[in-house]
């Protein structure tokens, strides 16, 4: 579990890192169109984390592990992103970047993406929170999943 909790919150700090390069780039207000696609480029630094995860945990096995083994250390590191997320949106929201939500709200309704109603409440830091736990989780064990299939070690030989 040391290797598990050690990328996770490797994961959240570069998580945290990646959000405030957003920010200080302009795309929570300058370039906040582009802002979305921005933010999902963080996928490739996302899945090379848990990719060094599971490679450490194959390391550390003798070079051996199996497909569980990838998955449940994949999803171990996943969990400690999904307990630490709400921290990591509560110190970029409260202290880096306190605007951003209501730069999100106005940028949607002058777009027309939603409704005032909708808008306050998918960009609210509560939301945020509960987005970043629900992410990490299921998209976490989708990347491991896929992962562990690739890093298995067939009958526990080495590569």
């Amino acid at each position: 579990m040391k290797t598990e909790l050690k990328w996770g919150v490797i994961f959240s700090l570069v998580s945290l890192g990646w959000v405030t390069g957003e920010y200080l780039a302009g795309f929570h207000d300058r370039a906040i169109d582009r802002q979305a696609t921005v933010s999902m480029l963080f996928m490739f630094p996302a899945i090379a984390m848990i990719l060094m995860a599971i490679r450490e945990r194959r390391r550390l096995g003798g070079g051996r592990i199996t497909f569980v083994e990838a998955l449940f250390c994949g999803i171990g590191v996943s969990l400690v992103v999904a307990l630490l997320g709400p921290l990591q949106e509560y110190i970029f929201h409260r202290f880096i970047n306190p605007h951003f939500f209501e730069k999100m709200i106005e940028y949607s309704l002058a777009k027309g993406k939603m409704n005032a109603e909708e808008a306050r409440s998918y960009f609210s830091l509560r939301s945020f929170m509960l987005q970043s736990s629900m992410g990490a989780i299921g998209l976490g064990s989708l990347t491991s999943l896929i992962l562990a299939a690739l890093m298995r070690t067939k009958n526990g030989a080495g590569r």
